[in-house]
């Protein structure tokens, strides 16, 4: 790459969420497929020195690569936003929208997309109308098996997936431990996918679906981030026609959410081929374990290219 063409870019990573060790992660890999293309790359925690070093570097634009709420709750990306320089992923305003899970639900539900029915609970719930009325409650609305998580959260953490009416206590506990607001949600039974989409100018793209099978039976945060313990199939085992419908639910979810640049929709596709809309990631992993990666690779994309071409998108506006 001639010198002209170098762009500088500052790879935001780390933080102070649950999910710091996957961000480092993620940062490292965006930072060298950067690199590797002439690209002149920072890589920078998100401390109390990091707006006035924008302020006065000046950086060409920034890609974060920030999991957990210090990067997809909007905060920062606000931040960012008034600072001027461009940065990579959805602005503030999507972000927030994306990071609550019940809202992210029901804006795509508007859109026409299924999604698992569900209640968010806040824990306050529990103390007002007590947990046994209100466990009793849920059991009798939504059935059985159910998924319980946080609200808000990435990478499984707080996740539980139970069969029986004694392990939801458990599960509620679990999943505040993350946060002040559950989401119960009846579980589909399906085909686990996860759709990566791209957009460098031309308009959201659904690259290849992943298809997620753990060894252990769920999908865990040890699952997504430790080599060896789930399988995944790029493309998923899918006939063309379920495929198409499942990247159209993500494309159309990454729309109606506002989404910029690239996210990741989980999706269940039942036994008819019908896809339902769990959630929607504004930073997806990028380890080397990680869905988004995989999904760039069976696209015949080169992983520093598409980095590349979503900060040049970022600049452009």
């Amino acid at each position: 790459m001639a010198e002209k063409e170098a762009l500088d870019i500052v790879v935001l990573a780390g933080g102070i969420s649950h999910e710091r060790d996957v961000s480092l992660r993620s940062g490292r890999r965006v930072a060298d497929g950067l690199a590797s293309l002439g690209h002149h790359v920072t890589v920078r925690e998100p401390d109390g020195s990091l707006l006035a070093f924008v302020a006065e570097s000046r950086p060409d634009v920034i890609w974060p690569a920030l999991h957990g709420a210090s990067g997809e709750d909007g905060a920062l990306r606000g931040l960012l936003e008034l600072s001027g320089v461009p940065f990579v992923g959805s602005l503030m305003d999507a972000s927030r929208l994306a990071w609550s899970k019940p809202t992210a639900k029901a804006i795509v539900a508007r859109a026409g997309i299924a999604t698992p029915a569900s209640i968010t609970l806040p824990k306050e719930t529990f103390r007002e109308l007590g947990a046994n009325s209100v466990l009793a409650t849920v059991l009798d609305g939504l059935g059985l098996p159910l998924v319980v998580k946080p609200a808000k959260g990435g990478s499984a953490q707080g996740v539980t997936i139970l069969d029986s009416a004694e392990e939801l206590p458990r599960a509620m506990v679990d999943a505040y431990t993350y946060g002040e607001v559950a989401l119960i949600e009846r579980k589909v039974a399906g085909v686990e996918v996860s759709i990566a989409v791209i957009d460098t100018g031309d308009g959201p793209e659904a690259l290849p679906a992943v298809e997620i099978e753990p060894i252990a039976g769920e999908y865990t945060f040890d699952a997504r981030y430790n080599a060896g313990e789930t399988r995944f199939y790029v493309p998923a085992r899918l006939e063309p026609d379920v495929a198409a419908a499942a990247a159209e639910a993500a494309t159309t979810a990454h729309t109606a959410l506002g989404l910029r640049h690239l996210s990741r929709i989980d999706l269940i596709v039942d036994a008819d081929g019908t896809p339902w809309f769990l959630e929607a990631n504004v930073l997806p992993g990028l380890t080397e374990t990680s869905i988004m990666p995989q999904a760039i690779a069976a696209s015949g994309r080169d992983l520093g290219a598409v980095y590349a071409a979503l900060a040049t998108a970022a600049i452009a506006g």
